[in-house]
């Protein structure tokens, strides 16, 4: 019985530094090697359908990046085509739908932030969309 008690001891002793470990590693500042340096990268994935029907063609939606997202982000952005999915929760039913992915790597500011909300409010309300991910993190970049 002693033997398990000193078992279990251990293992807790042990799970408890590993946790430890672990959470000073999400602490540690993020170095970048040089030539990189750190950025901000953001993901915008914008869905095509018009309620139910496709209707954000590739003219239109290239207008939209020439209107509202180049002006903000000059220095350069990737678009990809894509496939995608969602739940309507309102309906419960999944809706499946083409998609154009925006990759923007950036020096990070709260105006570049703000100018990513700019852009997804617009193409919410120009092609009546419900939402528009956007994901943003820091990543080490060079160019």
């Amino acid at each position: 019985m002693l033997r398990h008690v000193r078992q279990l001891f251990s293992a807790c002793v042990a799970a408890l530094t590993i946790s430890t470990l672990m959470s000073g590693c999400a602490s540690l500042p993020h170095v970048c090697l040089p030539p990189s340096r750190m950025m901000a990268s953001a993901e915008m994935i914008f869905g095509r359908n018009i309620g139910d029907r496709p209707g954000v063609s590739e003219s239109a939606f290239a207008n939209f990046v020439a209107r509202e997202i180049t002006p903000r982000f000059p220095d350069g952005l990737t678009v990809i085509n894509g496939d995608g999915q969602w739940r309507d929760g309102a309906r419960n039913v999944d809706v499946r739908e083409r998609a154009k992915v925006v990759l923007i790597t950036f020096a990070d500011d709260a105006r570049k932030r703000a100018d990513l909300v700019a852009i997804a409010e617009s193409y919410k309300r120009q092609f009546g969309q419900q939402s528009v991910l956007t994901k943003v993190s820091n990543v080490c970049a060079s160019f």
